[in-house]
């Protein structure tokens, strides 16, 4: 496991928009979603999603975070999904996602996250933090900086939803992730149009020259599945595979391997 710097571990080294942040007020719950690998019929990485404490979806959730709260909420998921994946004995990657504009710095924000890693033994090298191509930040060198920082800490970083917006080509340019999970908007109904197909083998062929591994999210029939995989993308998630699981680990269906 990776060591934790001492740097981080005094109560004084906390960022100002981390000490200044108003309680939460709220509690909050996750599902976990399998990240299956095709190659062997594992399980790659588990996400973590944000539900209400009665299984609610996430925008019940979302709904109540604000500029006030969203540092303590985004620390608390942190923590919460690294606690939550220790108790049910996971032992996949685990992938959170987090909201840059709510990392004041990077290097003194990341220390709940490496106390809660530490606590619960959960290895730095097996968690994922992904972002949203799409979502929109105030500063765009203040995410590569991020980046950078968590990849230096030993954690895994993606940017989610790939093309769904417009920045992902020059997100792409300025920074290599080492994973993209591409948009399900793209992915539904790929084995069947041609103009998608055309779009997906050029973004994998451009992540295989940068050395970028591609997840497809969204998957939801046997044909998607096999249009990827001939693709060469063997990473993948959806409800073909599994949906969500409240507060527990998701079993993949045998039916959903099979040819």
């Amino acid at each position: 496991m990776t060591d934790f710097p001492l740097s981080l571990t005094s109560p004084n080294q906390r960022c100002v928009g981390c000490q200044q942040s108003e309680p939460l007020g709220f509690d909050f719950a996750f599902a976990y979603q399998p990240i299956v690998d095709l190659r062997d019929r594992s399980i790659f990485a588990n996400e973590a999603l944000v539900r209400g404490t009665q299984g609610e979806g996430a925008l019940s959730v979302l709904a109540q975070v604000n500029e006030t709260n969203r540092y303590r909420f985004d620390q608390r998921c942190r923590t919460k999904a690294i606690a939550g994946a220790a108790a049910l004995g996971m032992q996949t990657h685990l992938s959170i996602n987090f909201m840059p504009n709510a990392v004041y710095r990077p290097e003194l924000c990341i220390r709940s996250t490496l106390e809660a890693a530490r606590a619960h033994n959960f290895p730095l090298d097996r968690l994922i933090f992904e972002t949203l191509e799409s979502e929109h930040v105030d500063n765009y060198r203040h995410l590569t900086n991020i980046l950078r920082e968590y990849r230096e800490f030993g954690f895994k970083t993606a940017i989610d939803d790939f093309g769904a917006g417009y920045s992902g080509l020059n997100l792409l340019a300025d920074f290599q992730p080492d994973l993209i999970k591409l948009d399900m908007a793209l992915i539904r109904n790929v084995d069947q149009d041609r103009v998608r197909q055309v779009i997906v083998r050029g973004i994998v062929t451009i992540c295989e020259q940068l050395g970028v591994t591609v997840i497809a999210e969204g998957i939801e029939s046997a044909g998607e599945r096999d249009f990827l995989s001939d693709c060469g993308i063997f990473l993948m998630q959806g409800f073909w595979f599994a949906k969500p699981a409240f507060n527990a680990l998701a079993k993949v269906s045998p039916q959903a391997w099979a040819n």
